[in-house]
């Protein structure tokens, strides 16, 4: 089993004009975009308060895909969400290379803030495997 090769991030530009094409779009007021990145600092000190943890010079990133369309059908569940799209890297990622994307597309701010927060943050828990590397 070969190594898994970081992908080519989307184009957010491409990505809103196929949105604004979908027929969901008469019924979308915002669009909302998380782009998560690999940062330098280690989640321990950041999340945590581990002032002694290391610098982090990378990541190696994994997802379950079933996992992952799951946590979508189940955003689109959430009031007023019309349209989603997501995009996850894999393999040894660097110090700023992205992580993932998510588009929401929903009928009032309220909405589409709540979806964004629920759909990153189920990802992020219940879909991916993060390893820092330092």
């Amino acid at each position: 089993m070969g190594e898994i090769t970081k992908k080519t991030s989307p184009s957010m530009d491409q990505w809103l004009k196929e949105a604004k094409a979908d027929a969901s779009a008469a019924k979308i007021g915002m669009y909302l975009v998380h782009n998560g990145t690999v940062r330098q600092t280690a989640k321990a000190k950041v999340r945590h308060g581990q002032t002694d943890a290391a610098d982090v010079t990378g990541m190696l990133f994994s997802y379950d895909a079933d996992q992952v369309e799951a946590a979508i059908r189940e955003t689109y569940q959430m009031e007023g969400i019309h349209y989603i799209r997501t995009w996850l890297n894999e393999g040894q990622l660097e110090v700023g290379d992205d992580i993932m994307y998510v588009l929401i597309g929903g009928d009032i701010r309220p909405h589409v803030i709540d979806a964004l927060q629920f759909l990153v943050d189920k990802i992020k828990k219940e879909c991916v495997t993060e390893t820092e590397l330092s």
